[in-house]
C-alpha cells in the first residue's frame, strides 16, 4: 500500500493506494519507489465503520446479511447464515474493501511476521522429521518426504513414496493433493460444496 507523508507526529497514515495482490513488476515498481510498505493482513476497526464500507462497497452482501441480527442466538441463527453465504459474491476484504475505501490508514511496524496464508507456509514454520515432514497424526513414513500431515482421527495412517503433498482430514473430508498447490484449495472446496454441506 501507498501511504502520503504525515507532517504531524501522528503515527497512522493516510494510505493513498491499496493494491491487493501485485505481479511481479508492479510489486518491484512499487518497492523501488520507496513509499510503498507492505499490508501484513492485521486489520482494526470500529464495527460500524466496517458495516458502513460494506453497505457502501458491497451492497448485495450488505443485503444479504441485513437483518441477521434477528436470528442472534436463535435455532434459525445456522439457517440464516448458510442462507446469506449462499446468496454472495466469494470475495476478500482486501478486493472488497481495502482496494475501495478512502478512509484507510496504516501504522509503520518493523516486527517479524510471516503470511500464513497457506499449507505450504505453515509447512515452512513447524517442527519436521529427519525427511522434512510434519506429521500431526499416528503415522508411518516409508520413502515419504517434505510432507505434510494432519489427520484429526485416532486412525494409523500410511505413507509410501509421496513427496511435497498434503494429507489433510477434518471432520468428514480428507484432502489429498500437491503441497504447493494452495491455488486450487477453493476449487477443491467449491467442488466439495456440490456434494453437499455435510462435506464441508
Amino acid at each position: 500500500m501507498q501511504y502520503l507523508e504525515n507532517e504531524s507526529n501522528d503515527p497512522a497514515l493516510k494510505v493513498k493506494t491499496f493494491t491487493e495482490k501485485p505481479g511481479q513488476k508492479l510489486a518491484k515498481t512499487f518497492l523501488e519507489s520507496g513509499d510503498f510498505v507492505w499490508n501484513s493482513g492485521m486489520f482494526v476497526w470500529r464495527a460500524d465503520s466496517l458495516i458502513d464500507a460494506v453497505h457502501q462497497y458491497l451492497p448485495d452482501m450488505a443485503d444479504a446479511f441485513d437483518g441477521g441480527q434477528d436470528y442472534l442466538g436463535t435455532d434459525r441463527e445456522q439457517e440464516f447464515i448458510n442462507r446469506a453465504y449462499s446468496m454472495v459474491k466469494n470475495i476478500s476484504i482486501d478486493y472488497g474493501l481495502m482496494e475501495k475505501s478512502d478512509q484507510v490508514y496504516v501504522i509503520l511496524g518493523d516486527f517479524g511476521w510471516s503470511d500464513v496464508g497457506s499449507w505450504h507456509s505453515l509447512h515452512e514454520l513447524r517442527s519436521k522429521d529427519e525427511d522434512n515432514n510434519v506429521i500431526e497424526a499416528n503415522v508411518i513414513t516409508f520413502e515419504t518426504q517434505n510432507c505434510f500431515i494432519k489427520i484429526d482421527s485416532d486412525k494409523l495412517v500410511v505413507v509410501e513414496g509421496l513427496d511435497n503433498y498434503l494429507i489433510n482430514e477434518s471432520d468428514n473430508v480428507l484432502l489429498i493433493c500437491k503441497l504447493d498447490g494452495e491455488k486450487k484449495f477453493r476449487d477443491f472446496v467449491a467442488t466439495a460444496k456440490k456434494k453437499g454441506e455435510d462435506f464441508v
